[in-house]
């Protein structure tokens, strides 16, 4: 059959996604683009904001027109959360929330909406070819901590990670396939256990027993950030990218957000991170217009953001979601006063930005090439800078040094592309990375 996936949100569903791809073309259908007529459309919802609703019953809409004969399958966040409101939408036929979600292949053929091929005896029918440079395996799944803004508690609550067994051997598998960054990601990974390793044993055991070229994590929350953690990034294959969500720069508003950090703690870490990985990149996601967010507490978020120098800030007006202590609160903030700090924030973050990729002008430095668009070559470095140049050969998933020479937009402009060869012919220290064998404790202030 023909079936095209899509997926709404974050890391870990794309993850997610990627897994049910493999396990649809393993049982020999064919992957087609959710732009075209498909025999079964399933779309992996996210349901953190209102907006994120409206584009999933959107792509669902569009997708019963391109085929009235189709079946529509949900799942994901918004089908943990409001499975009878999809079920409504012209087309649907299956919705399956989050838990049932690694039972979804099977779902699909118990219900018929999955009618299963000639059989290919356990083989795929073609190999799986990268269709990007980086690709995300989930290893832990589910958080017990509730925000006071957040729904994912109260759509992926239950806690498990994946054995580091497979994780290893998944990973395995994707460089075999020619992947030369992998990502790794889940609900909360500072989380992760299995049988006692935690994430710094299981870093550990991906970068002794992989060849992966690159590793990166999803995200962490700043409480998980440790020296003993960090050591491991002595290793130049690891990333050298933190994504720590600040939410707010002022105490009072964390506070009212339940989150579990202090402005000061969340300064300690990423100096701490600096003093150890001095050129990694630390990027972070604000909510603007938390309940009862006066202007004198956006200001101290904004200053906050400012002081620390963030290469990336994610945006997000805030969104009341129902369940949440968020969502009862009674002073809320009117739509042109969260578009105003938005505007305001979004001046910072690209000031931020550029600030944090002109460290690096003149600097000859590896990035994974990923896509080329009107003549134009983008990519990645591993401090997360997105890189453009020109070149006549294919790059398509090449790690290939480059001189950055300007900033251009939302990234840099860079030239001579591969004038120092592959990345395993650089030198080993392409970012800085300071010995933290005799660290103690977080630095003072």
């Amino acid at each position: 059959m023909k079936v095209a996936l899509d997926t709404l949100g974050c890391k870990l569903n794309q993850a997610e996604t990627e897994r049910l791809s493999r396990q649809l073309l393993e049982a020999g259908h064919c992957l087609v683009p959710s732009t075209t007529k498909a025999d079964i459309y399933i779309l992996n919802t996210c349901t953190v904001t209102h907006s994120a609703d409206s584009k999933s019953r959107h792509w669902l809409r569009l997708a019963h027109r391109r085929n009235l004969e189709a079946r529509l399958v949900v799942t994901g966040c918004y089908a943990q959360r409001k499975p009878d409101e999809l079920a409504r939408i012209a087309g649907v036929s299956l919705v399956v929330g989050n838990n049932e979600k690694p039972r979804l292949l099977s779902l699909l053929q118990d219900t018929g909406c999955l009618v299963s091929p000639t059989s290919t005896n356990g083989h795929l029918l073609t190999p799986i070819k990268p269709r990007r440079t980086r690709t995300f395996i989930k290893i832990q799944d589910g958080c017990s901590h509730f925000c006071a803004y957040c729904i994912v508690p109260r759509v992926r609550r239950q806690e498990k990670s994946q054995p580091a067994d497979h994780t290893v051997a998944e990973i395995k598998q994707r460089v075999s396939e020619g992947y030369q960054e992998i990502v790794l990601t889940g609900t909360k990974i500072g989380d992760y256990r299995d049988n006692g390793l935690n994430l710094k044993g299981l870093l550990e055991r991906i970068l002794t027993e992989t060849d992966v070229p690159r590793l990166r994590l999803s995200s962490l929350q700043p409480q998980e950030i440790s020296p003993e953690l960090l050591k491991v990034w002595q290793n130049s294959r690891l990333c050298p990218h933190f994504h720590l969500s600040l939410q707010s720069g002022s105490d009072q508003i964390l506070q009212r957000m339940r989150r579990s950090y202090s402005t000061v703690d969340y300064h300690r870490v990423v100096r701490l991170i600096r003093d150890v990985v001095p050129d990694a990149a630390i990027t972070t996601d604000i909510i603007v217009g938390f309940p009862g967010e006066t202007e004198k507490q956006f200001a101290e978020s904004n200053e906050f953001c400012h002081k620390l120098r963030f290469a990336r800030i994610h945006i997000f007006s805030f969104s009341p979601r129902p369940g949440t202590e968020a969502n009862q609160m009674l002073d809320q903030l009117g739509a042109e006063v969260k578009r105003e700090r938005s505007q305001k924030m979004l001046a910072l973050a690209q000031e931020s930005a550029e600030s944090f990729q002109k460290q690096f002008l003149g600097q000859l430095i590896p990035v994974l090439w990923e896509m080329k668009s009107d003549g134009i070559w983008s990519g990645l470095t591993s401090n997360y800078i997105k890189v453009y140049g020109k070149s006549n050969e294919d790059l398509t998933n090449k790690l290939l040094s480059v001189k950055l020479i300007k900033t251009k937009g939302d990234g840099m402009w860079g030239e001579n592309i591969g004038f120092s060869r592959s990345l395993a012919n650089t030198p080993n220290k392409e970012y800085n990375i300071v010995n933290v064998a005799n660290s103690e404790g977080l630095p003072a202030d």
